[in-house]
């Protein structure tokens, strides 16, 4: 398993140079975004990685790492305003951003150690696509769970669902490195 982390932790790298590069250029104006507009960022990159995994013939040149680099960003800044709340006007400088960045990284991560300890690192027999599936059913939950208003009777909540979405999609990013 030390494969395993050490793998995410350069998926989750290469995910963190982007989101500072893009704190640089634009700032924290991602603060502004309530959940449901970040869900919906995510379901239009799941929804093109599906594309992409059908379709023959591209007429963007961008492929599915870049998407689900984003499917992760996105989704640790989901994490990030369920704790922090939504705001009228950006207000993250970027040190603090990365130190919450960071933070959501660590606690996803260590779920995804302890998932992995106990399903024996199922995720390596699976393929690229049917991660995607599970992201795109991860996103419908979710979009159920906000159409509820956040309340659900007996299912986890929207934040394991976007931690599920990180490390399916950097399951998804090592297997295709190694192909």
């Amino acid at each position: 398993m030390s494969d395993t982390s050490l793998q995410y932790d350069s998926v989750i790298a290469t995910c963190r140079s982007l989101f500072i590069n893009k704190m640089k250029d634009y700032g924290s104006a991602w603060r502004i975004l309530r959940l449901p507009s970040l869900t919906d960022q995510i379901f239009i990159k799941a929804q093109r990685i599906r594309s992409l995994q059908q379709n023959e013939v591209r007429k963007v040149d961008e492929g599915e790492r870049s998407e689900f680099i984003g499917i992760i960003n996105y989704s640790i800044m989901a994490l990030i305003q369920l704790e922090l709340g939504v705001v009228e006007q950006p207000d993250l400088p970027l040190d603090k951003a990365t130190e919450w960045y960071d933070k959501q990284v660590a606690l996803t991560k260590k779920l995804m150690m302890d998932k992995n300890h106990d399903y024996g690192e199922a995720w390596r027999d699976m393929r690229v696509s049917s991660l995607t599936d599970l992201i795109l059913q991860k996103l419908l939950r979710v979009k159920q769970i906000e159409d509820n208003q956040g309340k659900t009777l007996v299912s986890e909540g929207i934040d394991a669902n976007y931690q599920d979405m990180i490390n399916y999609s950097v399951f998804a990013m090592i297997h295709l490195s190694e192909s």
